[in-house]
């Protein structure tokens, strides 16, 4: 049981601290890919610790016997008889209670956030592909007559870009290209769909500050990262120009667009780019991020149970 309720500790305060020191790190100088895999791995930490810890406490034992139904059973068999089932039973049966509620919640929750905004998405597209022509060059793009210089991805299969006129007229090519090459970084990386999920996350477990304060997270790292790769294809300085040019423009809200979240930061990361990590160090950084963020619930529980007992412990002789 003491590891168990380690377990348990460690998670609790992994959803509290870990999105505060996550918060501290300074977008400007570090790779965004390395901060979106750290908070992912954070929550996929918690989110295993925690049900490590359930399953802990319905198996005490570690034996094939102990499972829920065998800890439901034995305290109706001590009810029978007259007396309070054990503590560590209805803690037991009480978590795994949570647990199932929250798993349940949080898969009909994202399944509705899904639903809705691909249902969002492919009525938007039917609307703009009735106002606009695709482009011949570039698959899965759609264009515009309007003059405001504006791009936007909406979520489909596949995944559709949706570009303006005013993209050509009011910016260079190489601009234009950082645009659309932009969009389709946050295609390839399935931005809409993880932004979703985040969502759907936070709405489950508003109360943990890991789940709540997310989707903002992922929002900032995904447009970042994002420009990251438009910066390989065509330059910082393009992105730049482009960031500036269609920054403040309106797209719909089930849409990402390159202009619209966190545009003071990203403008202020590319002044660094030159020192984002390539290739193989880029690998080691993300790799090294993600075991740190999924370790920091399991490592936590039993270090502050460890320090409690040696506060605890008479000094002396």
């Amino acid at each position: 049981m003491t590891l168990a309720l380690a377990l348990l500790v460690g998670t609790i305060t992994a959803g509290w601290l870990v999105p505060q020191g996550l918060r501290r790190v300074d977008l400007r100088r570090r790779d965004p890919r390395s901060l979106l895999v750290a908070w992912l791995a954070s929550i996929m930490g918690v989110a295993a610790a925690g049900t490590a810890g359930v399953v802990l406490l319905l198996t005490p034992g570690h034996g094939p016997a102990d499972s829920l139904t065998w800890t439901l059973n034995r305290c109706l068999a001590a009810l029978q008889h007259g007396s309070p089932p054990r503590f560590e039973d209805l803690l037991g049966i009480a978590s795994a209670a949570l647990l199932g509620v929250v798993v349940v919640r949080c898969a009909v929750v994202t399944a509705r956030e899904l639903l809705r905004l691909r249902r969002a998405s492919r009525e938007r597209l039917s609307v703009l592909r009735l106002a606009g022509w695709p482009d011949a060059a570039t698959p899965n793009t759609f264009w515009l007559a309007h003059d405001r210089p504006l791009a936007f991805s909406l979520l489909g299969r596949p995944g559709v870009i949706i570009a303006t006129e005013g993209l050509t007229r009011h910016l260079p090519a190489d601009a234009v290209a950082a645009v659309l090459a932009h969009e389709r970084a946050h295609l390839r990386g399935h931005h809409h769909l993880l932004i979703a999920v985040m969502d759907s996350l936070r709405r489950t477990l508003p109360f943990v500050p890991l789940f709540r304060q997310a989707p903002a997270a992922i929002r900032e790292l995904v447009e970042l990262a994002a420009d990251m790769s438009a910066t390989r294809v065509c330059g910082p300085a393009a992105v730049r120009a482009a960031l500036l040019a269609v920054s403040g423009h309106d797209a719909p809200s089930v849409a990402l667009a390159m202009g619209r979240d966190t545009v003071r930061v990203r403008l202020a990361r590319l002044e660094h780019v030159a020192q984002a990590p390539e290739g193989a160090r880029r690998a080691l950084s993300c790799g090294a991020a993600g075991a740190l963020a999924t370790a920091v619930p399991f490592l936590t529980g039993p270090s502050l149970l460890f320090a409690l007992a040696v506060l605890a412990c008479p000094v002396g002789g």
